[in-house]
């Protein structure tokens, strides 16, 4: 049997037979970098006609026990979570002129244990997250959300890194 060979626009044609995406999971900070990844995401989800689900996670200050609180920290996380919210929406309205189907959702805890835990229950196929590429001791005082999500996650991972060649 001789194997057949294919041309540029057929593999591109072939290709989201193979992935069949129905999912993306973007998580969202606000930063450049992570708008970067949604549109990343945007040009997925045109090609493989899925679904976006935009994900910001409100982590709360952590409350040391014994301490007094100079502020009510859980009217301030409620006022952060509404504000992540309107800024959500109005970005996933503002994609529908190329993609119908963008939610979004905004969570409060630990990032990359939200992300994970967001990607099982919304049974998403990808998650396409930005990096910062913070290396040595940046990348030990900050650590990486994208890298703790890279191993943790119950799908496949798309990472968009500052320092990258631009496919989109």
């Amino acid at each position: 049997m001789k194997a057949q060979v294919l041309e540029p626009e057929e593999v591109v044609e072939f290709v989201p037979q193979i992935l069949n995406l129905k999912k993306i999971l973007v998580p969202i900070d606000f930063s450049d970098m992570s708008k970067h990844a949604f549109q990343y995401a945007l040009r997925f989800a045109e090609q493989f006609r899925c679904e976006i689900v935009l994900l910001h996670v409100v982590e709360p200050e952590t409350v040391i026990a014994g301490t007094p609180l100079a502020v009510d920290v859980f009217a301030e996380l409620e006022d952060d979570m509404a504000a992540a919210k309107a800024v959500l929406a109005a970005m996933a309205a503002s994609s529908r002129d190329r993609l119908n189907s963008v939610a979004s959702a905004v969570r409060s805890g630990h990032a990359p244990n939200e992300i994970t835990k967001a990607a099982k229950e919304l049974d998403v196929d990808l998650i396409v997250i930005a990096t910062h590429g913070y290396t040595s001791w940046r990348h030990l005082c900050i650590s990486s959300t994208a890298e703790r999500v890279v191993r943790a996650a119950p799908c496949s991972v798309f990472v968009v890194r500052e320092k990258e060649h631009d496919f989109v």
